[in-house]
């Protein structure tokens, strides 16, 4: 199988959907209860989870994974209750564009953002697939 052709069509899709997740951000920014926005961030995320999964860029998939599960709970609840969620949300963002940015340098799987995961919660499956403690 020819990863490259692969991985260039990840990089090209995972970069429309980080812009558009940080034009969907600047909207819930403002108004933390906008269900579109929160949506398309909803969306885009999945897509990211398959899309990292699908090349075995692991690191992207479970930080998408966790931002997934917290995305949900937020439309459960009809929008993000939580005051610090959309600066969560930002930082879920910058990490996932210096992971595509990490692929699009040296053709190999980006490092998990540990911190980020950590305050997001690892289940113990993701953390033996990381090999972390």
């Amino acid at each position: 199988m020819d990863l490259a052709k692969y991985r260039t069509l990840f990089l090209e899709e995972a970069t429309e959907h980080l812009a558009e997740i940080g034009q969907a951000l600047l909207v819930l920014e403002k108004d933390a209860r906008a269900g579109e926005a929160l949506d398309t961030v909803f969306r885009l995320v999945h897509s990211m989870k398959g899309m990292g999964a699908s090349l075995g860029y692991d690191a992207v998939s479970l930080l998408a994974h966790r931002l997934e599960d917290r995305l949900g709970e937020w439309r459960a609840h009809g929008g993000v209750d939580d005051p610090t969620g959309v600066t969560l949300l930002f930082r879920g963002l910058e990490s996932l564009e210096r992971m595509v940015a990490h692929v699009r340098e040296t053709a190999d799987a980006p490092p998990a953002d540990l911190a980020l995961l950590a305050e997001l919660g690892i289940p113990e499956p993701a953390k033996k697939a990381l090999r972390l403690p």
